[in-house]
């Protein structure tokens, strides 16, 4: 292996902005160079790096780059000044100074090439020398720069009078100010201090259902905007809703620019001056950073609608699954029928049915329904019924919590939320697993593994797909693809997932797994029969010792040879597993037994590491491990809520309490599913008896609260609701 470098100025700067130890930040990226994925650095080398999470070992691996690309950007501007001959040594500290890229491009700005503009043409013409001195408000008289003027008429570069020297000199001033660094970064500092955001209505023909209503007139301080309002806003804009710009007081603006740079000594050159103050800033300055700004503020709204979505989507994955149930997927529709699906235990697919509950299908049909579902329930011993959330979804559950009355033993019902069911159903992948199945079936069976185990069915559909955001369509689709896929890999790999039993669309979210590799590792086992050792992965075509050492961990074997096999330690601290219970006198045979959890608690941890030359953290994970066997994450998870009978919108009163599911969580509070059509929502003044800042800290997506009903709109349909006063008793 070539060696690795890390660049120590980069590396520095990375430790110094992130307050971090400088042997954690540069253990992280040494093992970062070396290939070494972000999930297993942090679950199996804590030695190396003091315990660093996954947000922590990215933040490092984001800042380094973010400091290489910015020396980078750095070293290009020296070097393109520098061959210019224009290079001082005041330039070049301020350029190796600057932390910022924009501070560098503000820089660099006056050394641009350019294209040509009014103050070329105007320098070409020799007039930069007149424009130095009227800067520098040489002490003149009216008529003494009158004469000066004059000496630079000449009618082949367009100079006949004096009127048209003045107006070249305007321009070369007007230029050097728009490019002036200082001034660029001192007047976005004042904007974003003073500066409001403000809309008015452009065309409320537009705004067919009124939902910018609250931006028609709107005006806001920067400084205290949120971004689901930016987001709103920029999306209005984009409809031609609204009429959007930023406002600042420009006469105490230009007032404090034009004291900077006019010096005020000579009235007439004063006067030209400040003239090319006001001219820079209307034509180069304001609207380069209006620009800017509106950018910026886009960019931190993306990353805050980026982060909510990340946040929703993995206590969405992490919902707890409903292990060993027969579940019965119910795709809801009117015209077309209602298809339903049963899978057993595992998943597996048994059977299909459509029925035709709704209108408008013929009344035989419609009553022909209710005993045909019922005998396909008892046929398969149904236990679990998930519904769509789709269209006929309301009708679906009123007839099935009518039907589950009519049996002699419980069956529960929930409202599964199927956005991007439709889309995985129409792809490829299935298509390969139902060829004989039509769409609508196929959505049926992934409504019904939804809920027999959301992580599993959620990977097979695109992460913006599954509804769980704010303004997902309107952020940066490349930052929120790299960001979901981020999310997906620390719940997959937090989680393990079963050897024997994952799919390709699971495995490949797995440390150091391609989709390549995981393709031939379901190939291998649909070949040679179920893995019954860790070891045997490493027969797998293409699967070499880096790729098994960085994925083995987070991968089981349930009931194989090797009990070890179905925890989480590494293969690599087996042989400190096994000295833990030789020290206890126990066998592999008791992982996870009550003896075991009590023996483990008379261990000298920092003893046996230090006799065994292994780490605390490391050793500490081991004796979790083997107490744990086959542990799930989302056994401690929540479980869904599940329903026998139906409630109306109708039959909501205020101050009612009711039990209910987080559906989504946004910035500005939480929807939540009440057994209605509707999800109401928690606003975040009403998400707890204490001021709530953010959302996603009282809240998450799968949670069961108690909610007590605010207000019922019949008309619009929505319902306002709050856990304030809410006992969870």
């Amino acid at each position: 292996m070539s060696e690795v470098v890390i660049d120590p100025q980069a590396q520095q700067a990375t430790q110094q902005q992130l307050q971090m130890k400088p042997q954690a930040v540069t253990a992280v990226l040494t093992m970062l160079a070396e290939g070494n994925t972000v999930p297993f650095i942090a679950r199996y080398r804590k030695e190396r790096t003091g315990s660093l999470d996954e947000v922590q070992i990215r933040a490092i691996e984001s800042e380094y780059q973010r400091v290489l690309t910015l020396n980078k950007r750095k070293a290009d501007v020296t070097q393109t000044i520098d061959e210019q001959g224009k290079l001082t040594p005041a330039l070049a500290a301020a350029i190796a100074d600057a932390d910022k890229i924009q501070q560098v491009e503000d820089l660099y700005l006056p050394y641009k090439q350019k294209r040509k503009s009014k103050a070329t043409i105007a320098r070409a013409a020799g007039l930069a020398p007149l424009a130095t001195a009227i800067k520098s408000q040489k002490s003149l008289s009216t008529a003494q720069w009158q004469h000066e003027a004059e000496q630079y008429l000449n009618a082949e570069q367009n100079l006949p009078t004096t009127e048209e020297v003045w107006q070249g000199v305007h321009e070369i001033l007007a230029d050097e100010i728009g490019d002036d660094a200082n001034f660029r970064e001192w007047t976005r500092r004042f904007i974003q201090q003073h500066g409001h955001l403000v809309s008015t209505l452009k065309n409320e023909e537009a705004d067919v259902k009124s939902v910018y209503r609250d931006y028609y007139e709107f005006d806001e301080p920067l400084e205290k905007l949120v971004s689901h309002r930016v987001l709103a806003i920029n999306r209005a804009e984009k409809e031609e809703v609204l009429r959007v710009n930023l406002q600042v007081d420009p006469e105490a603006l230009l007032k404090r620019i034009d004291a900077r740079v006019n010096h005020h000594r000579n009235p007439f050159a004063a006067e030209k001056v400040t003239a090319a103050v006001q001219d820079a800033y209307k034509r180069f300055i304001g609207p380069a950073i209006e620009r800017e700004i509106r950018g910026n503020l886009k960019e931190q709204a993306d990353a805050q609608a980026i982060s909510v979505f990340g946040e929703n989507l993995k206590h969405l994955l992490l919902q707890q699954p409903l292990k060993g149930k027969v579940v019965l997927g119910f795709d809801p529709a009117y015209r077309t029928g209602c298809k339903l699906a049963v899978v057993d235990g595992t998943g597996k697919f048994l059977d299909k049915l459509v029925i035709y509950p709704h209108k408008p299908a013929a009344q035989k049909l419609r009553e022909q329904a209710m005993p045909t579902f019922l005998d396909f329930i008892e046929k398969y011993q149904v236990e679990m019924i998930a519904i769509g959330n789709g269209t006929a979804s309301r009708e679906s559950e009123q007839f099935v919590a009518a039907a589950i009355k009519q049996l002699s033993r419980p069956v529960y019902y929930v409202i599964v939320n199927e956005a991007g069911a439709s889309v995985y159903s129409a792809s490829d992948n299935a298509r390969a697993e139902f060829p004989d199945l039509h769409v609508e079936e196929r959505s049926a069976v992934s409504i019904a593994r939804r809920l027999q185990d959301p992580l599993a069915e959620l990977l097979k559909i695109d992460p913006q797909a599954v509804g769980v955001g704010q303004y997902q369509h309107d952020v940066s689709q490349k930052a929120l693809t790299e960001q979901l896929d981020i999310v997906v890999e620390d719940v997959v790999n937090h989680v393990g997932v079963n050897l024997n039993t994952a799919s390709v669309d699971l495995l490949q979210h797995i440390s150091g797994l391609s989709t390549t590799i995981s393709q031939n590792i379901v190939a291998y086992r649909n070949e040679n029969g179920r893995f019954t050792k860790r070891a045997q992965l490493q027969k797998v075509p293409r699967l070499g010792p880096k790729t098994y050492q960085q994925a083995i961990g987070f991968l089981r074997i349930i009931d194989g040879d090797e009990p070890l096999d179905n925890t989480d330690i590494h293969p690599e601290s087996y042989a400190v597993a096994k000295k833990i219970l030789a020290q206890l006198n126990l066998k592999k045979t008791d992982l996870g037994t009550p003896e075991l959890q009590t023996a483990v608690k008379q261990l000298s941890i920092e003893s046996l590491a230090a006799e065994w030359q292994v780490g605390v953290a490391t050793l500490t994970d081991i004796i979790d491990g083997i107490c744990r066997p086959g542990r799930d994450l989302r056994d401690n998870v929540p479980a869904p809520l599940l329903r026998q009978d139906v409630l109306f919108i109708e039959d909501l009163k205020p101050e009612m309490i009711l039990q209910g599911t987080v559906r989504n969580v946004v910035d500005f509070g939480a929807f939540v599913d009440i057994g209605v059509k509707h999800d109401g929502l928690v606003h975040i003044s009403e998400l707890a008896d204490h001021f709530v800042r953010n959302a996603s800290a009282e809240v998450a997506v799968g949670d069961i609260v108690k909610v007590r009903i605010l207000s019922v709109d019949l008309q619009r349909e929505r319902v306002q609701l709050s856990m304030r006063g809410v006992s969870d008793d």
